[in-house]
């Protein structure tokens, strides 16, 4: 069972979300402080329609915070996409999704998947990338073992962390390369020539 939190300023897209989600045994809520309700109940997963300046607002904050992950919930994909991944979310879903879409995406994403619609694929391929990072040998490894498929549960028991400080620091390494999660992150990595091979296979816990 899951912890999902849908965030959605159309009561019916709300409820219909929660439906589909509760349907297939997840806890479903719609928390009005979203932040407080996800310090109580980690891992779990954001729904996060944006739409106007206050929904953006959420998306930095929650991705903060460790073991919180967010589904973009977009209306437009382009542009948002982009600022949406750059910003955080692990995973994006266009509002129209079907509910047997928003479900896989819901579970996927929290298997530690990055789940998004193959326009965005195509966006961000063509993105210029964010500004230049320099990292230690050992934050590289960790780049290197994420793309190979190792979770961050593997690198902290590794590396001699707790898992949530491995989150942390990890996010900490995203926000030095100028990107918003491990997906970019990777992908950034190849653009500058660190990564062996495609990176293509990132899992996250």
């Amino acid at each position: 069972m899951l912890h999902i939190a849908v965030l959605d300023p159309l009561p019916l897209f709300g409820r219909g979300a929660t439906t589909v989600l509760a349907a297939a045994g997840h806890e479903v809520q719609v928390p009005e402080d979203v932040r407080s309700w996800a310090e109580s109940r980690r891992p779990a997963i954001v729904l996060l329609t944006l739409l106007a300046g206050s929904d953006w607002g959420l998306l930095a904050p929650l991705q903060d915070m460790p073991e919180v992950t967010v589904i973009a919930v977009l209306q437009n994909l382009h542009p948002a996409a982009i600022r949406a991944v750059r910003m955080g979310a692990q995973s994006v879903l266009p509002r129209t999704a079907t509910p047997a879409v928003l479900l896989r995406t819901v579970e996927a994403t929290a298997d530690g998947q990055a789940v998004l619609p193959a326009e965005v694929l195509s966006m961000l391929a063509g993105a210029p990338p964010s500004g230049p990072a320099t990292l230690s040998e050992e934050r590289l490894s960790w780049l290197r073992r994420l793309a190979a498929g190792s979770t961050v549960a593997e690198l902290a028991d590794t590396a001699g962390y707790s898992e949530r400080a491995m989150f942390r620091i990890l996010k900490q390494v995203y926000r030095d390369m100028g990107v918003g999660n491990r997906m970019q992150a990777v992908l950034r990595a190849q653009e500058l020539g660190w990564l062996p091979g495609d990176g293509r296979s990132v899992r996250g816990r």
